[in-house]
Parts: structure tokens; sequence; C-alpha cells
């Protein structure tokens, strides 16, 4: 059982483009989706206790652009040591 009061550090990770300037790779998209399955995954294994889902339309010129991305929250015990 798993209870938010075990939770000491939350990581928060962006999986997707936020920035209409600067659009996210394929590369950055995958290393964002590795350090999620790592942190679910690695010891202490963390607990996703949050998401996000955004998106927005813009219009550039004559065209659309929609940018999308999810906001994991994962809850951890104590911040693991692996991460930054």
């Amino acid at each position: 059982m798993f209870d938010l009061t075990d939770v000491g550090f939350v990581k928060r990770i962006t999986v997707g483009s936020t920035n209409p300037e600067r659009m996210a790779t394929e590369e950055e998209v995958q290393a964002a989706a590795d350090l999620l399955n790592r942190c679910l995954s690695d010891s202490p294994k963390g607990r996703i206790i949050g998401v996000e889902k955004n998106f927005s339309i813009l219009n550039i010129g004559e065209h659309q652009v929609v940018l999308q991305c999810v906001v994991y929250h994962v809850g951890f015990p104590r911040k693991p040591y692996w991460l930054e």
C-alpha cells in the first residue's frame, strides 16, 4: 500500500514540447521517457502521484502548430542518488 506521507522527494518529468520557439526533438522525448522508466523501476522505486496533460494550438503564419506534453510527478521516499 502506497501512502503519500511516505513521499520525501518529488521529481517532475516533462515528456513532449512546451516551448513553441524550440520544438522537442525525438531524442529529447525519448530521453525523458527513459528517465521516467528509470524512476519507476530503479531503487528507490518511485510512484506516479500526479499527471498534467497540456496542449496548445498556435497559429504561425498560415500554419497551425499543436504543442502537447505530459508532465509526470514521481514521488520517492528519498531522493535517488542517481538523480542530479
